[in-house]
């Protein structure tokens, strides 16, 4: 091993409970979704449910709308990682997302998510936790 060598970074799977806990502590994620048969990926921010379901905001026009309209299945990811040590975690949640279309919910959910940019977000999405999977970047010694 040389000076300077960066510490040697593993990787451990997170337990479905782990993974939800972390994702709920994160400002912000990315909705990956298909658009124009090409993938798309929007930054937004979320609320995790205590069934690990994830609720976003967005704007009328929005091209995950008509995916959404359909039931289709997108992933939202979140991540903290930090790029001098290489540690951190990952997240992606995958399963179908769709409007909330009950009054009550959608009005709380319109009270308890703020947005983080100008745009008004009029519309609530909910993204069942189908799959849920994490890793966890733990630093080893350097150069192991």
């Amino acid at each position: 091993m040389t000076a300077g060598t960066p510490p040697r970074v593993r990787m451990v799977e997170l337990g479905r409970d782990e993974a939800l806990g972390l994702l709920a502590e994160a400002r912000l994620g990315r909705v990956v979704f298909s658009h124009q048969a090409l993938p798309a990926i929007r930054p937004v921010n979320h609320l995790v449910e205590a069934n690990g379901d994830i609720v976003i905001r967005t704007h009328t026009g929005a091209a995950l709308l008509g995916r959404v309209a359909r039931s289709e299945v997108v992933a939202y990811e979140a991540d903290a990682l930090d790029p001098a040590t290489g540690t951190g975690w990952s997240v992606v949640v995958t399963g179908a997302a769709s409007p909330v279309p009950d009054p009550a919910e959608l009005a709380r959910y319109l009270t308890e998510l703020t947005p983080w940019t100008d745009t008004e977000m009029e519309h609530v999405v909910r993204i069942r936790a189908d799959i849920v999977t994490g890793y966890r970047l733990v630093g080893g010694e350097p150069g192991s």
